[in-house]
């Protein structure tokens, strides 16, 4: 809470963070692991369509 400099950014940040994690989040200890990892790529995938997000490798930041 301290990194937010106004209310609004941390109110607007909560409320998004709120939504997607509620969307995404598959229950880990439910599922085994090849699953959870299925599950979690496809949300990944889904996510980074919705954004249009190309993924950075981290070399590139270097």
């Amino acid at each position: 809470m301290l990194r937010f400099r106004q209310m609004r950014t941390l109110q607007k940040f909560a409320s998004v963070h709120a939504n997607v994690h509620n969307h995404y989040n598959h229950e880990r200890h439910l599922v085994d692991r090849q699953t959870h990892k299925q599950r979690r790529s496809a949300a990944l995938a889904e996510w980074q369509a919705l954004v249009d997000v190309t993924p950075v490798s981290s070399s590139t930041w270097n």
